[in-house]
């Protein structure tokens, strides 16, 4: 019997071990990829991202580098646009701003300068969300800021097989800069992810759920917290649909608004804060293209516009969380009493554990 075109064998990996997966291809396929980063060869290998790489394609191809950001970026990008397709690893996002005037004013526009004749096929990992009480520092999420620039394309995954299939579509088959950005709370997490070569397209979001009566724009960590907020809306006899971005440049506006012609109602979340945030593009881009289908104002949610608390007190009030969009959705389809009616949905047992999958070690 002959096996179904459809048919993909997969198996089941954590998100950190399905990065390490997309690093070992690209490495085996492509000798013009390397590695750096802080902590790429040592024995966490970037929450378990790079682990192995280094004894498996050696210490020329996966490599630590010196606390110097920008000295280090300006070696990728001469590497890059020499030939090389280099992937270069920030254990936090903060000290990739130490790099900023290479990524920004060097690499994103490097292929516009020369009329298309260059390119400069860089991968930027930036690890994103906040753990163990790392506060204003170390705990934010700078995507917007990435995202705001021509010339860089952004990629903030969800699940496993797409941080897979979006990395190694990023080494191996983008030319341009990538800022390819990892939510820490996802790391742990588990699903199944195509075997071997696993490439997903740029600008393609994911509708993670299907309904009718709302539309859930998310991306990366919030997508969870989105899907969390439907299941438990759809005890009330709330359908909702949720729409995995995945990419933010590109950003795929024709699946936002067919979602929103459908249903009418939108919330937009955000991984950061209000004020200049994702959010903002997304809730401004379908009220120019999609405000006749719209029968409530869209709403957005976001962290508050201050710096990211280091204290549990504070930080229980400052991410927003499956329950902020189960009450913004109730709000919207005067649906209180219905979702009062509810059990509440459980407060996680930490503040800085989402769920037991998420155990540190940074």
């Amino acid at each position: 019997m002959s096996t179904p075109v459809s048919w993909i064998a997969t198996k089941q990996l954590t998100y950190a071990q399905a990065i390490r997966d997309a690093h070992a291809i690209a490495l085996e396929r492509d000798p013009s990829v390397y590695l750096m980063g802080l902590g790429s060869p040592d024995p966490k290998g970037v929450f378990g991202t790079t682990v192995g790489l280094a004894e498996q394609f050696g210490a020329q191809r996966v490599q630590d580098m010196p606390t110097a950001e920008s000295g280090m970026t300006g070696v990728a990008i001469g590497t890059a646009i020499s030939g090389m397709r280099p992937v270069m690893s920030h254990i936090r996002v903060e000290f990739a701003l130490l790099a900023v005037e290479q990524i920004v004013n060097q690499a994103a526009k490097w292929r516009y300068m020369f009329g298309g004749q260059m390119q400069c096929p860089l991968v930027i990992r930036l690890l994103v969300g906040r753990g163990w009480g790392q506060g204003p520092q170390h705990s934010q999420n700078l995507d917007a800021w990435f995202a705001h620039m021509p010339g860089l394309n952004v990629v903030a995954p969800t699940t496993p097989a797409d941080a897979k299939g979006l990395l190694v579509h990023a080494i191996l088959e983008d030319d341009d800069p990538v800022v390819f950005i990892e939510h820490r709370w996802l790391h742990g997490i588990k699903g199944d992810v195509p075997e071997g070569y696993h490439s997903v397209p740029f600008g393609q979001a994911r509708i993670a759920r299907v309904g009718g009566d709302l539309t859930v724009v998310a991306s990366s960590y919030m997508t969870l917290e989105a899907l969390r907020a439907a299941e438990h809306l759809a005890q009330a006899g709330i359908d909702v649909e949720v729409i995995d971005l995945r990419t933010l440049r590109p950003l795929d506006t024709e699946t936002i608004l067919a979602s929103v012609a459908r249903t009418g109602r939108v919330i937009v979340t955000d991984n950061s804060w209000r004020t200049g945030g994702f959010a903002g593009e997304v809730t401004s881009t379908i009220a120019e293209h999609a405000f006749g289908s719209l029968v409530a104002a869209p709403r957005r949610l976001a962290m508050p516009d201050v710096p990211v608390p280091t204290s549990p007190a504070l930080a229980r009030f400052a991410y927003p969380r499956a329950r902020d969009i189960v009450a913004l959705a109730a709000d919207m389809l005067d649906a209180g009493e219905r979702v009062a009616a509810l059990q509440a949905l459980p407060e996680p047992a930490h503040l800085d554990q989402p769920d037991p999958s998420f155990v540190g070690p940074f």
